[in-house]
C-alpha cells in the first residue's frame, strides 16, 4: 500500500517553508548565470579564527577521538562552558548539573520540547519569530500562542493579557534577545520583569542567546541567568555558530536548572553520541581562548551593518540601525507594502539582484518587512545597495 502524505499528520502542521520561495528564485537566476546578492539566510561567511581550526586537526589525529563520544558533552567542554559564563556574565555554574552540549541551538532547542511537552502543551512565543522557536513546539505535538514583538506594543503587558487568556495555561515561555529577525535588544530589568512573570504564571523559561556576542555601539546583551533566581525556572541557550563563525560545526549548548538540563540529557541520550570529539575539543579552544577574534567579528558585521544602512539611506530607504544581531530589519517602503513582503523579495531578487528573507516567514508580525543578513563583505554590499536603488527610483 502506498502511503499519502496526507497520513502524515505531523508534516501537515508544518507548512513549506516561506523561504524556500525566495530561495528556489534565487536558485533559478543564478542557473540562468545571474549574480545574486544573498542577503537572505544567516550563514556567517568569515572563516573559524586559525587556532580553533588548529585544535580540531591536531585532535583528528589521535585515534582515542574517533570513538563514540558523550552525548551530555565531554567534560572539560562543559568546564569552559562554566568558566565562558563566569567570566562574561559572573553566572556560577555547575558542570555536571547545570550545562549540557548540544548539536548546535537549533537541535537543542528541539529537543528540550520534546524531552519537557506533553501534547497539546502550549508555549508562548513572540511573534516574529525565529521559525524554530516555533516549529520545535508543533514537531513536540505541542501547542504555540503566539504574542506580538512590535516597537508598539509592550511586550512584557501583551504576555501577561495572552496568558491570562489562554487555557490550558501555557508551559513554557520562548524568547530570544537580541532577537532574531527584528533585532530588538533588551536591558537586565527586562529580564527581570520576565523572571516575575514566569513565577507568577507558573512558567519555564527558556532564552536563545544566540546573537550574545554581537552587539554594537557600546550595548551589551545581558544574560537571563544574571537575574537572581533565573536558575529556579528557566535555561539559555548559546551558539558558537556566530560569535567564533563556526556555523557549519554546529556546537552549541544550554544551561542553567538541573531538572530541565537533566530531561534534555535523558532525550539525547537515546538519540545521539555526541558531537565528533575533535570539534568538541577545539570548542573548548574557542570559549578558553584568546578572544580579540571575537571582537575581530564583531567589528566586521558593524561596518557591514553602517554600510548597508547608511547606503540604503542615500537611496531613500530609511532604516534603522540594529544595535545586536548580524541582521538589518527594515519596513518595506511605504510604496511597496500593498505588495506585501514575499512579493517585495521576490521583485528585489528579480530587479536588483539581491535575496533577502520576507517577514512573512516569521510570522504574521513579521509582514511588511524584511531581514537583510550582514553575511556579504562591504564590497557586495554595496552592489546589493546599488541595485535596490535602482529598484526604489523606478517605481
Amino acid at each position: 500500500m502506498q502511503l499519502l502524505a496526507e497520513e502524515f499528520s505531523l508534516i501537515r502542521r508544518l507548512p513549506p517553508y516561506v523561504f524556500a520561495i525566495v530561495n528556489e528564485i534565487k536558485m533559478r537566476a543564478r542557473a540562468r548565470g545571474e549574480d545574486i546578492i544573498d542577503l537572505g539566510m544567516g550563514n556567517p561567511d568569515q572563516s573559524t579564527p586559525k587556532h580553533i581550526v588548529d585544535k580540531l586537526i591536531e585532535a583528528s589525529q589521535n585515534p582515542k577521538n574517533h570513538r563514540y563520544s558523550a552525548s551530555r558533552g565531554i567534560p572539560k567542554l562543559r568546564s569552559a562552558i562554566c568558566d565562558w559564563y563566569k567570566r562574561n556574565y559572573g553566572v556560577e555554574l555547575n558542570p555536571e548539573t547545570e550545562a549540557i552540549v548540544t548539536i548546535g541551538s537549533k537541535e537543542g532547542i528541539s529537543h528540550l520540547m520534546l524531552s519537557i511537552l506533553s501534547p497539546g502543551e502550549v508555549v508562548v512565543v513572540p511573534d516574529p519569530t525565529y521559525p524554530i522557536h516555533s516549529y520545535a513546539v508543533i514537531i513536540a505535538r505541542g501547542d504555540v500562542k503566539s504574542v506580538p514583538l512590535t516597537k508598539d506594543i509592550n511586550f512584557i503587558e501583551a504576555m501577561k493579557k495572552a496568558v491570562k487568556e489562554i487555557w490550558p495555561k501555557p508551559k513554557v515561555l520562548m524568547i530570544s534577545f537580541p532577537h532574531n529577525p527584528t533585532t530588538s535588544v533588551v536591558d537586565l530589568h527586562f529580564f527581570k520583569e520576565v523572571l516575575d512573570f514566569a513565577r507568577e504564571f507558573g512558567l519555564i523559561v527558556v532564552h536563545d542567546f544566540a546573537y550574545a556576542d554581537l552587539c554594537f555601539d557600546g550595548y551589551k546583551a545581558p544574560s537571563f541567568l544574571q537575574v537572581p533566581g533565573a536558575k529556579e525556572i528557566g535555561v539559555e541557550f548559546f551558539s558558537l555558530s556566530k560569535s567564533y563563525s563556526m556555523p557549519g560545526w554546529r556546537v552549541g549548548f544550554m544551561v542553567g536548572n538541573p531538572r530541565i538540563i537533566n530531561a534534555l540529557g535523558r532525550i539525547k541520550s537515546y538519540l545521539d553520541y555526541g558531537i565528533f570529539q575533535p570539534i568538541q575539543i577545539a570548542s573548548i579552544a574557542a570559549l578558553n581562548g584568546p578572544q580579540e577574534y571575537v571582537e575581530e567579528i564583531r567589528e566586521r558585521y558593524a561596518s557591514r551593518r553602517d554600510r548597508l544602512v547608511e547606503g540604503l539611506a542615500r537611496a531613500g530607504w530609511e532604516i534603522p540601525k540594529p544595535m545586536g544581531t548580524m541582521f538589518v530589519w527594515a519596513e518595506v517602503p511605504d510604496r511597496f507594502k500593498q505588495m506585501g513582503s514575499l512579493e517585495f523579495s521576490k521583485l528585489l531578487i528579480e530587479n536588483a539582484k539581491v535575496a533577502v528573507s520576507p517577514g512573512i516567514g516569521f510570522g504574521n508580525y513579521g509582514e511588511g518587512f524584511v531581514r537583510f543578513a550582514l553575511v556579504e563583505n562591504e564590497q557586495r554590499i554595496m552592489q546589493a545597495v546599488r541595485g535596490i536603488r535602482k529598484v526604489l527610483s523606478s517605481y
